[in-house]
């Protein structure tokens, strides 16, 4: 009983960081309506930086998070002015293909840049642990769920509470009618677009320090989000968080318990996609 109740708790813990990098594709998709191939290269973004500032100057992960917020917003919004913006009327298949393709650009221009080889951050309480009765909790993954936690939060309350989330959720409700109200769509678009990018910046900083920072993590958090995503419902921000917990506590029960399990943790997330995906056939026939 104990194992899993650890296994639960690992999986709880990994559960925030699913849930920020796929409210961020949440977002684009629900407010701009673009599949963005390259979400994930966003993450990398971020987690590169936290590398080299740590590497370079000894910056702290911590002190890195308000860079990489800024700097993957900063980013997200240069790609959407000069790449998404002018394909936004053109049909799916064309914008899918401009993200996969940046997505592939930016993954062969950070193997250029840093290699193929995984870099890790690495400061003092890295492996730091905290004693919760006879379970024990990775410092860095508490931390990581508590501020990804906090970040959601923030998110909710931008959305509901301020003038530019209010016209946020009137864009992705209706495209045209808050045009007619004064509502400029282009600076929402960008503003959008440009958050869910931030987010996944700081999700990669994260993920510099609990796994590691490469050339192709990001793609593999893109596959990730987007089972998270068709799970909790297209464009369907509070289904999130819930989606990510299945899906990081189903990986963490196949690692633990299935033998061999530890190779067959990256494939969960292709299952649930499938199941969520056969389950909407058979309910839209």
């Amino acid at each position: 009983m104990e194992l899993l109740l650890q296994t639960l708790l690992n999986g709880l813990l990994i559960a925030g960081v699913y849930a920020l990098v796929a409210t961020g594709l949440a977002l684009s998709l629900g407010v701009v309506g673009i599949v963005n191939f390259a979400h994930g290269e966003f993450l990398m973004v971020g987690a590169f930086l936290s590398y080299l500032l740590y590497a370079a100057r000894g910056v702290d992960p911590l002190l890195a998070l308000g860079l990489a917020f800024l700097a993957a917003f900063l980013v997200g919004a240069l790609t959407y002015w000069g790449l998404i913006r002018p394909v936004l009327k053109a049909p799916e298949l064309n914008q899918m293909l401009l993200t996969f393709g940046l997505s592939i650009l930016l993954q062969n221009l950070a193997l250029l840049l840093f290699g193929a080889d995984t870099r890790v951050v690495a400061p003092p309480y890295q492996a730091a642990t905290l004693a919760l009765g006879p379970f024990f909790l990775g410092a860095v993954p508490l931390g990581a769920f508590l501020l990804s936690l906090a970040l959601l939060l923030l998110l909710q309350a931008f959305l509901t509470r301020t003038p530019l989330g209010l016209a946020m959720r009137a864009v992705a409700q209706n495209r045209l009618a808050p045009g007619l109200l004064g509502i400029e769509a282009e600076r929402v678009y960008l503003l959008a677009f440009g958050l869910a990018a931030a987010l996944a910046g700081v999700a990669g900083v994260m993920l510099s320090v609990m796994l590691y920072a490469s050339p192709t993590v990001g793609f593999l958090f893109t596959l990730k989000s987007f089972a998270i995503v068709a799970l909790a419902g297209l464009g369907n921000l509070r289904g999130v968080m819930p989606a990510a917990l299945v899906l990081a506590l189903a990986e963490a029960l196949v690692s633990t318990y299935v033998p061999g399990g530890g190779g067959l943790v990256e494939a969960v997330f292709f299952l649930v996609l499938f199941l969520v995906l056969v389950g909407r056939a058979w309910r839209w026939g």
